[in-house]
């Protein structure tokens, strides 16, 4: 059994040979290291394999797993998949946080300690992060906007007994939205914060590991359709995005997609009480803007907190990711 406080990371990955020894010297420098670190290689062709072996050789707390070549890339349910293949292998260990963590990034050292000193401080903070910035063709800093209300997906740091509670994660595009949205639901808060040591580097642009930039925004646009997104709220968080790199282009491919699922009557997500909350909030967000709007959810969603799962979000967390 774990001591309090313990905490693992699990990395699916493929072909980031580029990054990988950037994230992985980033993680060894942590004043808080993990527990355990378990890297899912989901097939890679590169010499990701090879870096991997080196760092576990030195660091027993580093275990790789292996994965067939799948021969491609497949964000979304793919990473899912290999996540879930992680944390299968970990899960009864007893790990009181687990972080689903990509293998691009860079962390300042006191990441992982400061975050887990936020879980101490509020018991309803069941999932938080710090926030993503990337490196410009002009080498400056540059934040990609992510929103305070949520977690990021590259690094998403869960309590157990919140993460349990949710059913873990959705098999399909917008599972790091969907998410936090179920943690609200159940009177838990989903949080990322941008104090100057939680600032991490994402070394490659988010939304462009497959296929680039602009198939990446249309995934985006056609995953928050399947979220169960409204179309003015969308329209709110296209807008918005193309005051971002790429300008223009990233929030217009956001609105093709989400337009062109909407057309073709894609599939959603078939949870209609999700869908009904997550709209209910996006129009308070429009009124009140995301701040307000999120304290006042928290707030009134305080009375379904129990710090645990019931037993109807149980039975509800077992068919996510299903659709109509």
């Amino acid at each position: 059994m774990q001591r309090p406080g313990q905490y693992v990371l699990i990395t699916p990955c493929r072909d980031e040979a580029a990054f990988a020894r950037r994230t992985l010297d980033s993680v060894v420098a942590q004043t808080r290291r993990p527990d355990l670190w378990l890297v899912v290689d989901d097939g890679s062709t590169d010499a990701t394999p090879a870096i991997l072996a080196e760092y576990a050789a030195r660091h027993p707390w580093i275990r790789v797993l292996r994965r067939e070549d799948r021969g491609r890339r497949s964000v979304g349910p793919g990473v899912i998949e290999a996540f879930d293949h992680g944390w299968n292998a970990v899960r009864d260990l007893g790990h009181e946080y687990l972080c689903k963590f990509d293998l691009d990034l860079e962390l300042p050292p006191r990441y992982f300690e400061l975050l887990l000193a936020r879980f101490e401080a509020d018991p309803r903070l069941g999932t938080c992060s710090g926030k993503p910035w990337f490196v410009d063709e002009q080498g400056a800093l540059v934040s990609e906007g992510c929103g305070d209300e949520m977690s990021v997906g590259m690094t998403k740091l869960y309590r157990r007994s919140c993460f349990d509670a949710i059913g873990g994660f959705v098999h399909a595009v917008m599972w790091d939205g969907i998410d936090c949205h179920r943690c609200r639901m159940l009177g838990w808060k989903a949080a990322s914060f941008d104090d100057e040591e939680l600032r991490f580097l994402h070394l490659r642009a988010m939304g462009s590991s497959d296929g680039g930039l602009w198939r990446g925004r249309v995934r985006h646009g056609r995953g928050q359709w399947f979220m169960g997104t409204g179309p003015l709220y969308m329209f709110a968080s296209a807008l918005f995005r193309m005051t971002r790199p790429p300008f223009v282009v990233g929030g217009f491919a956001m609105g093709w997609g989400y337009s062109r699922a909407a057309f073709e009557r894609a599939p959603r997500y078939d949870d209609p009480e999700f869908r009904r909350f997550l709209r209910a909030y996006q129009l308070d967000a429009l009124v009140r803007g995301k701040r307000a709007a999120t304290e006042r959810l928290d707030a009134r969603q305080a009375a379904a907190w129990s710090g645990g799962a019931p037993a109807h979000a149980r039975a509800q967390s077992s068919s996510a990711g299903s659709t109509r």
